[in-house]
């Protein structure tokens, strides 16, 4: 697991120099590597796992081992045999063979190699299954496959690396010391079945066992897996220690007490630091969660696509809904499923304009007879056309491509098994590694006119959001969009949950007591400072106390179910201590998507409400940004001094906050982001948070400190497909 950030531009230039400049000093030379057609005791092969479309990578790292030279002055590239890598982009497209990949492992898996003495993990949060990556399954059935090359090959030993790689200048030295020690203390040639030359470290160390001065045995703690020599044997033994369980270097380390593996007592191959790697990391949440990695800002959406602007059009039930997240996933901002544009949006864009609000239309109803003046106007558009197999040769669509005819323009069938490929070949963009949206298609609705209601209620000051392609730069004119599209249309016959919990004591069916933290927290949340109150409602305290990877506890509750849609109301006293957060708010991961009412400390006469959005299907990993979309609320009131209700009101085209049953907030579609669309947990905690910007400094001698929470009502659609989320 290489969590290494890379480089910045000036930086990575400057490193990409310096590791050219290492081909002005003669090559290496390593007898350890030989062409001889009877290797016996040497290497005699070396595969490089290389994906097709990373041609450059396959161009530097070939350079790399032209440079090394074999016990014949050999070029190291001479025996060296290009694997062609499992491309997560297509995974969708494959069979997952569970017989060489099983794509679930644990929290408990990963601290088995990297032990977190100081994080205090629950058992529940230790044995929930975590699914891999599809980045992650590609790159372990790529080692594995060339595992089954080594196995059935005629060499004994393979030196296996991945084009990420660089070989330190001491590479062939110091392997040649390791292969004469092992030889010399076996009496032959060296037997083991893994010799790792290129890892990191566990943070503290990995336990290992010395066998002389170039060489351990480890027991584990040895990350990476980009480097590595597999004997036969070796090969022959992994294989039938199949399925791999986990990312493959992880899983490896299960292997250890099974194989016998050493290491160089010195990394010899490092990875560059100037590549952007594609791989994604499944334990990142869990990590997170229990305060080993704060990452807060760190993951800001970059990509910007290039082909713009895309226009969509097509026959009803023909994916068009999800066609408009797919190309929300790639980076658009993408206005969909409406009968007619905002006024000022549609004259913006039949003028030609560069600045209007969206770079993708689709479904849009009134665009249908704007069509040559959209091609006249924007000659460089990407139009897609969308059908099922009952309506590709229907009128509407046969007319639809006539006056298409010359555009740039894709059809996309309903049917298509590759739609990501077909809609990115045609905008000349890479995939996510994510599957392709499955999302019920919307007929166009009804665009309602601007109510001057929303602007009067509105009365909160927009604070620093984040820059995002699914965030709409607040301006004069734009107050989002609204149209008549009820829960019901999406929600289907979903169970509704509809309950008044006055908390007297809590319902463990209902309600779960938070052992985790996050990357803003400043503490670990424990159960043991949630306390019930004579009568009824609950304490949440917040303490300074030390606990290894935190300095505070916390305290929070969240529901067991999860929500999708729905009016969700807390009656609480809030927490005036500067530095802590009272929050009551609807949360997910993979898509992050978030909406809140947050009572920060040193502006407790205030209520923050913000929305975050991410695009995708349930698993899809977008989880950009850590603002969000933040607006303050003056109250009126001390919300640290007497109990208050604050409630969220949830549909599909809009989002409302009241505090006692009284309006104060309100965001439709577009304003500024789009509506969370996914089933979301509900939250209740109070917490310290590193951000002096959101909550003042913290005050540690008016700790502790506690938030009073005295009923939680809910009335919602369950959204029983989905299992509990505690992200």
């Amino acid at each position: 697991m290489n969590l290494a950030k890379p480089l910045r531009t000036v930086a990575s230039l400057f490193y990409s120099v310096l590791l050219r400049s290492r081909f002005l000093l003669p090559a290496q030379r390593s007898r350890t590597f030989t062409s001889s057609p009877q290797p016996e005791a040497h290497i005699g092969q070396v595969y490089v796992i290389n994906l097709d479309r990373e041609t450059v990578r396959w161009s530097d790292v070939t350079r790399e081992l032209s440079h090394v030279l074999d016990d014949s002055g050999t070029k190291l590239t001479e025996q060296t045999t290009r694997f062609s890598a499992i491309d997560a982009r297509e995974m969708p497209e494959l069979c997952l063979d569970d017989k060489y990949v099983h794509p679930f492992y644990t929290l408990a898996d990963q601290l088995y190699v990297e032990p977190q003495p100081n994080a205090l993990p629950d058992e529940f949060e230790l044995d929930r299954p975590i699914r891999m990556t599809l980045a992650e399954i590609a790159v372990a059935q790529s080692h594995i496959r060339v595992c089954q090359l080594i196995a059935e090959g005629p060499h004994a030993y393979a030196l296996v690396l991945e084009d990420d790689v660089y070989f330190e200048r001491s590479f062939g030295s110091l392997l040649d010391n390791a292969w004469m020690e092992m030889a010399d203390a076996d009496q032959a040639e060296p037997q083991f079945d893994i010799l790792y030359l290129s890892y990191k470290e566990v943070k503290n160390g990995a336990r290992k066992e010395f066998l002389s001065s170039s060489v351990f045995r480890p027991e584990r703690g040895l990350w990476y897996f980009s480097g590595y020599i597999l004997s036969k044997k070796g090969a022959l033994k992994l294989l039938e220690l199949l399925p791999c369980r986990g990312p493959v270097d992880l899983w490896i380390n299960h292997q250890f007490n099974k194989l016998d593996v050493r290491a160089v007592r010195k990394s010899i191959i490092s990875q560059r630091r100037d590549l952007n790697s594609s791989n994604s990391y499944s334990i990142l949440p869990s990590l997170t969660k229990i305060g080993v990695i704060d990452s807060e800002g760190a993951s800001l959406f970059q990509g910007r696509p290039k082909a713009q602007p895309v226009f969509v059009f097509g026959s009803t039930e023909s994916g068009m809904s999800a066609l408009a997240m797919a190309l929300s996933m790639l980076g658009y901002r993408c206005c969909s499923d409406l009968d007619k544009l905002p006024t000022y949006e549609l004259k913006s864009l039949l003028a030609g304009s560069d600045n209007c609000t969206f770079n993708a239309f689709v479904n849009i109803g009134c665009l249908a007879q704007h069509i040559s003046t959209l091609r006249a106007k924007y000659p460089q558009a990407k139009f897609i056309v969308t059908a099922n197999e009952h309506t590709l040769n229907e009128a509407h669509i046969r007319l639809l491509l006539d006056s298409l005819e010359g555009a740039d323009i894709v059809l996309l069938n309903l049917a298509e098994k590759r739609k990501w490929r077909v809609i990115c070949d045609h905008l000349t963009c890479a995939p996510p590694v994510c599957p392709y949206p499955e999302i019920q298609d919307l007929r166009q609705q009804e665009l309602l006119d601007q109510d001057s209601e929303i602007t009067s209620s509105n009365t909160g000051k927009n604070l620093k959001h984040d820059a995002s392609p699914w965030v709409v730069e607040p301006h004069s004119t734009w107050q989002g969009i609204r149209s008549r599209i009820s829960a019901s249309q999406v929600c289907g016959d979903e169970t509704r949950a509809v309950f008044n919990d006055s908390l007297e004591s809590i319902d463990t069916e209902r309600w779960l007591f938070r052992d985790d933290t996050f990357p803003g927290n400043l503490a670990l949340f424990r159960p043991e400072n949630i306390t019930v109150r004579p009568g009824s409602g609950i304490t949440l305290t917040v303490k300074e106390e030390p606990l290894g990877v935190r300095d505070f506890s916390a305290a929070a509750i969240s529901s067991c179910q999860k929500y999708l849609f729905g009016k969700f109301e807390v009656s609480m006293q809030a927490t005036r201590v500067p530095g802590l957060v009272t929050g009551f708010f609807l949360h997910r991961d993979s898509p992050r998507q978030e909406i809140d009412i947050e009572i920060v400390g040193n502006r407790s006469n205030h209520m923050l409400v913000n929305v975050f959005y991410n695009p995708g299907g349930d698993g899809a990993r977008f989880d950009y940004g850590y603002r969000g979309t933040p607006s303050l609320i003056p109250l009126g009131f001390d919300a640290a001094d007497a109990f208050h209700t604050y409630a969220i009101e949830w549909d599909p085209s809009e989002i409302r906050w009241f505090v006692d049953g009284r309006l104060v907030y309100r965001r439709g579609v577009w304003d500024p982001t789009p509506i969370p669309h996914l089933p979301m947990t509900l939250h209740v905690n109070t917490w310290p948070t590193r951000s002096r910007e959101l909550a003042g400094r913290i005050a540690r001698h008016a700790l502790p400190s506690a938030a009073v929470i005295g009923s939680l009502s809910v009335n919602a659609a369950v959204a029983s497909a989905y299992t509990s989320e505690l992200g």
